[in-house]
């Protein structure tokens, strides 16, 4: 088995892990609440209250620095901007308006954008403590 090969089977499976990781995740934290608040001025908030986003976004940034730890920067970003936007398009799809696609859309960018700068700065922050204690570093 070449190096490749060993490096792609694990790559796959853990993209796969992630991906489950942000669905459970979403049906955890925000997959619950469908429910719109009514202000008293008339107007709607909802249906996600802000400590649910940030919950699920905390949430996942652990298993999303684990895997790049490990050196898995790929399936950090992929397996979890993927699950959420599964995720997302699930839960969304019943909105008659056909609306929802934008907020997929929306949910698939931001979350790739998220886990590409988390998985970055722990691959790099990990390549510099361990750089560091090298000799002749």
């Amino acid at each position: 088995m070449t190096n490749e090969q060993r490096t792609s089977e694990p790559l796959s499976m853990a993209t796969v892990l992630l991906a489950g990781v942000a669905v459970v995740m979403w049906a955890a934290w925000r997959g619950w609440d469908q429910h719109y608040e009514v202000r008293p001025d008339g107007s709607t908030t909802g249906p996600y209250e802000a400590w649910q986003v940030i919950g699920l976004g905390l949430g996942l940034l652990i298993p999303v620095c684990a895997a790049a730890f490990r050196g898995r920067g790929a399936a950090a970003v992929l397996g979890p901007s993927g699950g959420l936007t599964l995720a997302a398009a699930y839960d969304w799809s019943d909105d008659a308006s056909g609306l929802f696609v934008i907020g997929v859309g929306m949910v698939m960018i931001g979350s790739a954008a998220a886990t590409a700068l988390a998985a970055v700065l722990t691959s790099t922050l990990h390549r510099a403590v361990t750089g560091a204690g090298r000799p002749g570093h």
